[in-house]
């Protein structure tokens, strides 16, 4: 065989074009079809060279496989559904959790499917439809709330998923999370060890299981130390980020205003110093501020503040293995993971 036939598809007798299938790869290799069909589906009984070269010559002829026929013979779709919500909490939230899921799944038959959750709609139905028209074979999802519907629903009906943030259910689920109480915990400890005695924060919306960790670490780090403090209540990090820069643009020409700031994220921090900025304060040296950092935006601004690394694309590579551990019968309780904070205290104290 010299290869000639590939790189595109064949043609019949009469010229037209005909769609590869799997027995034109299986003659292509000079394996059997079943063979061939096991290899593509990831079957790891087949070796990785083997799988390898199945894949390669799929890619050269251009083979794309029937879906259709393949949920009807299988009863699955090598689809995994993303659920997102569109939030500025986080800034490049989504591209970075897609980097780290396709990584994981680089290697297996599964593609990623991003389906959009928005917030004037509750959030189990996306959830509900997947699941009652088999859309996909496994769900990923974020922003959990402690007792939260769509992870009830999911094991419930046995359906495999993995999530970003935890919940207080008491039947264990597949996870990864931050660290969210050391973030808020050590955030604020940074702004007291630099001589700030009256400290503020922005939380999430109470519906979430991390307002709880942060709101918990803060707390626990203010009484240690017995700092003065405050929680801003008329905006959360949901809010726009030209809500938070007025809230705090009118705080801090009230009496007794904060010097200290801990901020759950990019947006909230940049909104932040727009108000500091806006009442002729520098951020970082008249009012302190630590901000959480999932991007490599806040290396470019000036003046620095100190910044805790959050790292969303490597949460998605793990979310991406735990979930494919999951759908091979993982022990639910072994695949949780929990994302330590990286310090980078960068301003001066």
């Amino acid at each position: 065989m010299d290869g000639s036939d590939r790189g595109g598809k064949r043609e019949n007798g009469e010229g037209a074009a005909v769609k590869p299938t799997l027995r034109t790869i299986a003659e292509l290799t000079g394996l059997a079809v079943t063979t061939v069909s096991r290899a593509l589906g990831g079957a790891p009984q087949i070796a990785l060279e083997t799988r390898q070269r199945v894949q390669q010559v799929a890619e050269e002829i251009g083979y794309l496989p029937d879906r259709a026929a393949q949920r009807l013979r299988t009863g699955r779709t090598n689809v995994i559904t993303l659920v997102l919500d569109p939030h500025e909490e986080i800034l490049g939230f989504s591209t970075s959790l897609i980097r780290g899921l396709t990584e994981a799944l680089r290697e297996t038959p599964y593609h990623l499917v991003v389906t959009p959750h928005f917030a004037d709609v509750p959030s189990i139905d996306p959830v509900r439809r997947i699941i009652r028209n088999r859309m996909a074979d496994a769900v990923v999802f974020s922003r959990t709330e402690p007792f939260d519907e769509r992870v009830k629903l999911l094991l419930e009906h046995d359906f495999p998923f993995v999530c970003h943030g935890r919940t207080e259910l008491g039947t264990p689920h597949p996870y990864v999370d931050f660290d969210n109480f050391s973030f808020a915990y050590e955030a604020t400890r940074r702004l007291i060890a630099n001589g700030r005695r009256r400290l503020a924060i922005i939380l999430p919306p109470r519906r979430f299981t991390f307002f709880q960790h942060i709101q918990y670490g803060f707390m626990t780090a203010v009484r240690e130390s017995g700092v003065a403090f405050e929680v801003i209540e008329d905006v959360d990090l949901d809010s726009s980020a030209e809500d938070i820069r007025a809230s705090v643009f009118a705080r801090m020409a009230l009496a007794d205003p904060p010097d200290g700031y801990v901020c759950g994220g990019e947006v909230s921090a940049l909104a932040v110093m727009a108000a500091l900025s806006d009442r002729g304060l520098t951020p970082g040296t008249d009012v302190g501020i630590v901000a959480k950092q999932t991007s490599g935006l806040f290396d470019l601004v000036r003046p620095q503040v100190d910044t805790i690394y959050e790292d969303i694309s490597g949460a998605g590579l793990q979310m991406g293995r735990i979930l494919l551990a999951a759908m091979s019968g993982g022990n639910a309780a072994d695949l949780q993971i929990v994302q330590p904070p990286k310090l980078n205290f960068i301003a001066a104290s």
